[in-house]
């Protein structure tokens, strides 16, 4: 297979006009296999479980008192976070109910409430990039505090840097997944920052109420059940552990994928299968990333619930083949070795923001 370069885009580019109606074809196809249809069983037993094994949790917190053993718990804690945020990602994308109102007010319970992330926030800033996945100046997920994700980020920082800046950028692949210690940190600030600024914001008064006292009774609780230095030590764990895992969740969907410039543009169905990369594995899999796995499928067909995309990444991954779309999955761990070439080649320089490390791998076999 060749490289995907940027000849290889704008040749994609330039047979689009072609096949106006590649994506209406696939829609018909799911549809008509019953792959978007709700599964109100999966999801209520999920809902449920959830808020049990929470109070549980919650529960065993408050009996095993002040210990440093509640470092475990702390960690216990971020991954059930993180399964409850995925659950409230589902609600956000209209998988789980077909009423638009009772998915906002379930992403709202699941994110705000039990969370402590704006569903607001996170719903504005997932939206825009969803239309335009690695749309250089559309997509906000490849606009990173720290990390450079493009040769223009990464010219604009070298211009600010030293030699230590110059070097750590050199090697940023490195530190990319220690600064994801630091993200669970930052989602919960950026909701905080959000609910309270003058930006338009629909459930504003119930997001600063479920906010506040989500991190008010999680921090008072915290604080009553552990000492200070036990407390702060296992704050930091429970956060950190939940960052790494939120980002290891997100970050092979789509870092490492071809760069698309504001000039660029394609039909949907390239639009989004060309920018995701799937990651393969078993149901346990499945059930550890939230079915971010099937990135593809999730960026064509969003409001697809969750138990039905395995099912359909064979009959889509078949129809883009059939159509010369090249559909790109990889395993987990080669999924991580991608991102961190491909984020320090950005940071050496590398001025092709088209090429794909993947398909360029793939070319060389």
């Amino acid at each position: 297979m060749p490289a995907h370069s940027g000849t290889g885009i704008r040749s994609t580019v330039a047979r689009t006009d072609r096949a106006p109606n590649d994506f209406t074809g696939l829609a018909k196809m799911i549809a008509a296999s019953g792959l978007m249809r709700r599964r109100y069983g999966y999801y209520w037993t999920k809902l449920i479980g959830a808020v049990v094994v929470l109070a549980a949790a919650i529960t065993g917190f408050v009996l095993i008192g002040d210990t440093w053993w509640q470092l475990f718990t702390g960690a216990a804690l971020a991954i059930l976070f993180t399964q409850i945020a995925m659950l409230g990602h589902d609600a956000a994308h209209r998988q789980i109910f077909v009423s638009g109102r009772w998915n906002d007010w379930t992403s709202m319970v699941l994110g705000n409430l039990l969370v402590g992330m704006s569903y607001g926030w996170w719903q504005h800033k997932h939206t825009r990039h969803h239309a335009n996945p690695n749309k250089v100046g559309s997509d906000p997920d490849i606009e990173l505090p720290v990390v450079s994700v493009t040769p223009e980020q990464a010219d604009r920082r070298a211009r600010r840097s030293g030699p230590v800046l110059t070097w750590i950028m050199a090697h940023q692949g490195v530190f990319f997944f220690p600064i994801l210690l630091l993200e669970g940190l930052s989602l919960h600030a950026s909701s905080v920052r959000r609910v309270l600024s003058r930006e338009p914001l629909r459930h504003r008064a119930v997001e600063i109420a479920f906010l506040a006292v989500r991190i008010g009774g999680y921090l008072t609780l915290v604080f009553l059940v552990l000492s200070p230095g036990i407390a702060a030590v296992f704050l930091a764990v429970q956060l950190g552990v939940f960052g790494v895992y939120m980002g290891l969740s997100f970050a092979p969907n789509h870092k490492g994928m071809p760069m698309v410039p504001a000039s660029v543009k394609l039909d949907f169905l390239r639009r989004q299968v060309l920018m995701s990369r799937n990651i393969r594995g078993n149901r346990l899999l499945d059930t550890v990333m939230g079915g971010l796995n099937y990135q593809i499928e999730h960026h064509l067909f969003p409001s697809m619930p969750r138990p039905h995309l395995r099912r359909a990444s064979g009959a889509i991954k078949e129809y883009c083949r059939s159509r010369g779309v090249p559909y790109t999955e990889t395993g987990l761990v080669e999924s991580y070795r991608i991102v961190t070439r491909y984020i320090n080649r950005v940071g050496l320089g590398e001025r092709d923001p088209f090429e794909c490390p993947l398909l360029q791998q793939r070319a060389a076999v």
